[in-house]
């Protein structure tokens, strides 16, 4: 696809990396630079103020948890404000709430001034994977605004006081946000299936050129034994083709974990490391701890790694102080990750990179969601005691469990949104493709 020429405003938040992770596949059509609310150097002093009232906030919500004695009661507080109700019975949602309320009151306070000052200097399409400035440019009558959804299942503060007569149109990234959406109003006509937006250098291109070759290797570290391939190897080698199905074995097998941008469960990852330390030293597994932009994280990690050998290869602390260089280096060890182990957060629809997710406990009724959503296409396993994971993680991959989970999420999860969302902004609508994988 041609994206010389398709140019659009990409707007992202900063809050946790869930927002700005899917946007930057899209850095190549944004206008500029993409921008992110509340931190441009052209935003005023009282909406920064805002902005960091709510980001402390946020912060605040996903570490509640962790605080002795009052964590857990506050945690419940804050999660009640972003609760999402069950799916059944299937039931008009679109009824205002004080969420709602709340996001169009914040709004006419001033927050998104700065981005909508600087989107009107050019009439461009708006894609932004933030809520509250798709709102906030509906209000101000901008049209072609279209918004990502970042989970499985959202809050109604995603969608307008009145839906019907609202112009955003939305990236769904999968088909239970779908259905959520025609809940709270929005027409089916503004709702676009596209899955989540994947980072191009994994994919390849539309063909997924790239993910076949890397899958097709993952599929053999995944399955020491050989259960899987003797179950479905002629179905792995028709999908990502034979040629890719030769094992070169040169590597090791490779885990990634992943903590939230609020830094939460840091201490899973010292867990890990500690109940790996033989196979780590012995040189038998690689293990990425993923720091993200997070520099007290960066130093935890450092310090688990110091202990148990400062020197040890098999132990990558993977950090950087920007964040799309923190995104370019978690993509590019994603291609040789065999297992990624986090929260299931936005990183859920990376199961669609044919990776397992072992998941770490959900922060937040968005999470609970995306667990559920993972494990329906059983492509998500929710974590043991990590304490011994030298001993169930070997357990699962000698049963080719984890190869399964791999091949699920491959097969069943959308890859080509990042692809699906350029061709909507170039062309105004996207063609449905009709082969099971390629979609």
């Amino acid at each position: 696809m041609n994206e010389s020429n398709t140019k659009a405003w990409v707007v992202s938040a900063d809050m946790g990396y869930g927002h700005q992770r899917a946007v930057s596949p899209l850095k190549d059509i944004a206008e500029e630079d993409i921008i992110t609310v509340g931190s441009s150097e052209a935003v005023s002093k009282s909406e920064k103020k805002l902005w960091k009232r709510l980001l402390n906030a946020y912060e605040l919500f996903s570490r509640a948890k962790g605080i002795p004695i009052i964590g857990p009661p506050l945690f419940s507080m804050l999660d009640a404000l972003m609760h999402i109700p069950s799916f059944y019975p299937m039931r008009n949602l679109s009824n205002t709430t004080f969420q709602v309320n709340l996001l169009e009151s914040t709004i006419e306070k001033g927050l998104c001034k700065g981005m909508l000052e600087k989107i009107s200097t050019k009439v461009l399409p708006l894609v932004t994977s933030f809520y509250a400035s798709a709102i906030a440019a509906d209000k101000n009558g901008l049209t072609k605004i279209y918004c990502i959804i970042c989970d499985a299942d959202i809050n109604r503060v995603w969608v307008a006081k009145q839906p019907w007569e609202s112009r955003i149109e939305y990236f769904a990234p999968c088909g239970k946000a779908a259905q959520r959406l025609k809940a709270y109003g929005v027409p089916e006509e503004r709702i676009h299936l596209t899955g989540f937006p994947l980072p191009k250098e994994i994919l390849g291109d539309e063909g997924l050129s790239l993910l076949k070759k890397d899958l097709a290797q993952r599929l053999f570290y995944l399955d020491p034994k050989g259960k899987f391939w003797a179950r479905h190897g002629r179905n792995v080698e028709h999908f990502l083709g034979k040629e890719n199905c030769r094992f070169h074995n040169n590597r090791k097998l490779t885990i990634t974990f992943a903590v939230g941008g609020a830094g939460a469960q840091t201490e899973i990852g010292a867990k890990i490391t500690n109940s790996l330390k033989e196979k780590l030293l012995t040189g038998e597994v690689n293990l990425n701890l993923v720091a993200g932009i997070r520099e007290e994280v960066r130093d935890y990690f450092l310090s688990v790694k110091e202990k148990i050998d400062p020197d040890c290869e098999g132990i990558n602390i993977i950090y950087s102080d920007s964040m799309q260089d923190y995104f370019k280096l978690f993509n590019s060890s994603l291609r040789n990750t065999d297992i990624l182990w986090t929260k299931p957060s936005e990183l859920s629809f990376y199961s669609a990179l044919g990776i397992p997710i072992i998941m770490s406990p959900a922060i937040g009724s968005q999470e609970k969601f995306n667990r559920k959503w993972l494990h329906e296409i059983q492509a998500g396993i929710r974590q043991e005691n990590p304490d011994y994971t030298d001993q169930w993680l070997y357990d699962l991959l000698g049963r080719g469990t984890l190869a399964e989970s791999a091949w699920d999420g491959f097969l069943k999860a959308r890859k080509l949104g990042t692809f699906k969302i350029i061709e909507m902004i170039k062309n105004g609508k996207i063609v449905k493709e009709a082969h099971p994988v390629l979609r």
